[in-house]
């Protein structure tokens, strides 16, 4: 055997008992006649011990290590005189009498430490000694434990796993597809899935009742930190079942994990808001609701004093932040900076202090009067040492701009605690959203979605007012996952891809193996698909899910460790029947 124990379970119950470990040098230090090495595995850090005066050929063998070589060491489990209180095995040690290299190594490009010396494209490109550092590990185990919690979780609810293909028809609506070219079939290509969406409601019309996968999905798309070319999904679809039951289920499994990962019980249902409110009080269909700082409306207030910037646009609304009215010139000009970004893109901002006087300041006070100024924190119920942040412009432009300054004062007055939860539903989203560069409209999520019912007069009339029976589950600002009640009625289907500008030849093409299988009898059904990689990260605390995927991409799509993706060679392309034409740009 290569160990008798690991390098993280000996204890002082251990202590007289001969062991093997084996694993990789963490680090060495001599101390006159004593050399004292840390061999590290998945499971810990032991200290090993090697005496010059008790065996020298030994002690010079443990001088010549270097970082990351893997040993093989036996030897007798002692106590330790000098105990270290942050190690677990940090009570004992090793007094090694046998020590056998099973594998040199090179000095690693940066240090195996949580504080590592090593920057991100370092550290993907040698990602395989990136794994060893305990941070990443931990989320990796994290992420273990999570998904095999709801696999549990779900088989508890009469939920069958069952695997969809992952070569399918490309459906070019959504997210760019990534294709595969077919050597059998030349000139035609499969997709990979961007969801396994067809093929689980297949699966209700097959009577299976209720489906769940923890499926590999995959779009091609620009990517940031919370997106990856291919995600996992743990996608799920339920029969017979509206909103209400989808809902009461998915929160049921989050409260589950919650109490399971961090141990917190969360006893009352999660409140729920709907898209129109969202946007109208927080900009964003992922608010974050652990602070509130609400939008609030001013056009109305505003208008009529000769402020060419609030008089001359539609929108002009603000926020207001508690306790921030001795903030600085330098501060808010750093405010102002921050709103003027490109990718925020507000033109400006204007600010009302709430002195502790009763008094206000602002940048605007040479066209509104202190009673003016009075009359607008009022709105917001604005207290003295308060400060209310205004922006104005286009109503979503402006929306979108007011939500990241919210976020960002947010994160200055440490409102944005990763140890704080606050779970939401979001419900009601528009059906459509309308395209003014092609003159139609595009389905807020896919065109399998079910309106609500009551809407359903509004497709012939209004069809940009018709709500959809979808729902999002969004926590501290961050959508986790989402879903809706599908359609299972042919006649409304197909009103629906019309109302897309399918043609009936194209919808054919595109879904007639299910619009086929429904006229076999499709029950009612919805589900809902979870963001694994994002729930990993929510709960170990990461700004970007890259750090909970074992093998990630980078921000431009590609695996810097195994250099992909890479040509092939001419034979290859030749086989698959493919010319590469590649444009200028």
């Amino acid at each position: 055997m290569f160990r008798t124990q690991t390098c993280g379970e000996l204890r002082l119950a251990n202590v007289g008992q001969q062991i093997t470990l084996s694993g990789w040098v963490q680090r060495t230090r001599k101390m006159g006649g004593m050399t004292f090495v840390d061999i590290r595995d998945r499971y810990g850090i032991t200290q090993l011990v090697f005496n010059q005066d008790v065996n020298a050929e030994l002690c010079d063998q443990a001088n010549k290590l270097g970082r990351e070589f893997v040993i093989q060491v036996t030897g007798e489990v002692a106590e330790r005189s000098n105990k270290n209180a942050n190690m677990e095995t940090g009570e004992v040690e090793i007094l090694v009498t046998e020590m056998n290299i099973l594998n040199e190594a090179k000095t690693p490009p940066f240090t195996i430490e949580d504080n590592t010396d090593g920057g991100d494209d370092i550290r993907m490109k040698y990602r395989y000694l990136d794994l060893r550092r305990n941070s990443v590990r931990q989320n990796l185990e994290l992420r273990h434990k999570i998904t095999f919690e709801i696999r549990r979780y779900l088989d508890q609810m009469q939920f069958l796993e069952v695997e969809t293909p992952i070569l399918i028809g490309s459906t070019p609506e959504g997210a760019r597809d990534f294709v595969v070219p077919s050597r059998m079939n030349p000139g035609e290509f499969y997709a990979l899935p961007q969801s396994p969406q067809l093929f689980k409601q297949l699966l209700m019309v097959s009577g299976f009742d209720r489906y769940f996968q923890i499926a590999k999905c995959f779009r091609d798309e620009d990517l940031r930190a919370d997106r990856q070319p291919e995600f996992t999904q743990i996608d799920c679809e339920m029969s017979f079942v509206d909103q209400e039951d989808v809902l009461n289920i998915f929160e049921g499994m989050m409260k589950h994990l919650f109490k399971f990962v961090k141990n917190i019980d969360i006893a009352e249902a999660f409140p729920r808001m709907t898209w129109q409110d969202a946007m109208k009080y927080y900009g964003s269909d992922k608010p974050d609701i652990r602070f509130d700082m609400k939008f609030v409306e001013l056009k109305d207030a505003v208008s009529g004093h000769d402020f060419v910037v609030f008089d001359s646009v539609p929108y002009v609304a603000g926020i207001c932040a508690t306790g921030c009215a001795g903030y600085t010139r330098k501060q808010l000009d750093e405010l102002t900076d921050f709103v003027k970004r490109p990718q925020i893109g507000a033109k400006g901002l204007v600010y009302i202090r709430c002195e502790v006087d009763g008094s206000f300041k602002s940048s605007v006070d040479k066209f509104y009067s202190n009673d003016d100024l009075k009359a607008i924190a009022t709105l917001f119920d604005a207290q003295p040492g308060d400060l209310i942040l205004i922006l104005a412009g286009n109503k979503i432009k402006t929306q979108k701009a007011l939500c990241e300054l919210r976020l960002e004062v947010a994160g200055r007055l440490g409102l944005r605690d990763k140890n704080v939860y606050a779970p939401l539903w979001v419900i009601d989203f528009p059906l459509f959203e309308w395209d003014e560069e092609t003159q139609r409209y595009y389905a807020t999520h896919h065109p399998f979605t079910s309106p609500n019912l009551d809407d359903v007069p509004l497709l012939d009339t209004d069809a940009g007012q018709v709500r959809a029976t979808a729902y999002d589950m969004v926590i501290n600002g961050v959508e986790l996952g989402g879903g809706s009640i599908r359609i299972h009625d042919s006649a409304l289907q197909n009103r629906m891809f019309e109302l897309l500008g399918f043609t009936p030849e194209k919808a054919e093409a595109q879904f007639g193996f299910l619009m086929s299988a429904f006229q076999y009898g499709a029950p009612p059904h919805g589900g809902l698909a979870f963001g694994l990689d994002r729930l990993v990260s929510l709960f170990a605390g990461l700004d970007s899910i890259r750090d909970c995927i074992a093998f990630p991409k980078n921000n431009s799509g590609r695996d810097v460790m195994a250099d992909a993706p890479s040509v092939i060679d001419q034979a290859q392309l030749d086989e698959l029947n493919l010319i590469i034409d590649i444009k200028e740009k």
